[in-house]
């Protein structure tokens, strides 16, 4: 099965995957150049498949990798890990889609030093990737998901969401959430010290500079 065509673009996220306006794709749909697909209600929407095809990459006999990716924050969640590799290879399973690697990671949503993560992005820029396969987009990463979604689209490597909330666990969130407040805590501390420092070195110059002028001022009278 053709994995790309499960991921659908609006038209304003298609777009801007071009590098083209959405008038120039109203544009482009009227005069046959290339035609955006229809839902049932009438709403525009296009395909990898139509990516690929506009840019002439060819898919025949493309021997990259499909790739599942699973990742909770601590070994503590093991269990939820082998449940999101459970529910995607069912997943692949019901598709048809045949599956190459499984990745399984330990490690923050928010740390982009993450071992197997950073390996299968080198992957993706050496085009040994087709697809990544995850449940949700903070699995993947946290914050910034789309920059990286484009990122990876830009080496013809397409990420599969399969958004099941369910294996995405919410305690995750509190914990990324509280890391982010005592990064911000610390700095806000380094602030408060930084600023002591410089209030006393300021206290500092203030008493030299008030030393030289007393000193100035008795040489003159010794004058």
């Amino acid at each position: 099965m053709n994995t790309s065509n499960i991921t659908n673009y609006k038209p304003k996220d298609f777009a801007e995957l071009l590098g083209v306006s959405v008038k120039t794709l109203q544009r482009w749909d009227r005069e046959g150049t290339l035609k955006a697909n229809r839902t049932p209600t009438n709403r525009r929407y296009y395909t990898y498949d139509q990516y690929l095809q506009f840019k002439g990459i060819k898919t025949e006999n493309d021997t990259r990798q499909t790739v599942i990716y699973a990742r909770v924050s601590t070994r503590n969640q093991k269990d939820d890990l082998q449940d999101q590799v459970s529910f995607l290879r069912q997943f692949c399973n019901g598709k048809g889609i045949i599956v190459d690697q499984c990745i399984e990671e330990y490690g923050s949503g928010l740390n982009y030093d993450r071992k197997q993560w950073n390996i299968l992005l080198d992957e993706v820029m050496e085009r040994k990737i087709k697809t990544i396969i995850i449940t949700h987009k903070n699995r993947f990463i946290r914050f910034g998901y789309e920059w990286f979604e484009k990122f990876c689209m830009k080496f013809n490597t397409t990420i599969v969401v399969v958004n099941n909330e369910e294996l995405s666990p919410g305690e995750e969130l509190v914990q990324d959430i509280i890391s982010i407040l005592h990064v911000f805590s610390c700095r806000l501390h380094g602030l408060r010290k930084y600023k002591k420092q410089i209030k006393e070195d300021e206290d500092i110059a203030k008493e030299l500079q008030d030393g030289n002028r007393s000193d100035t001022g008795t040489k003159g009278k010794d004058q």
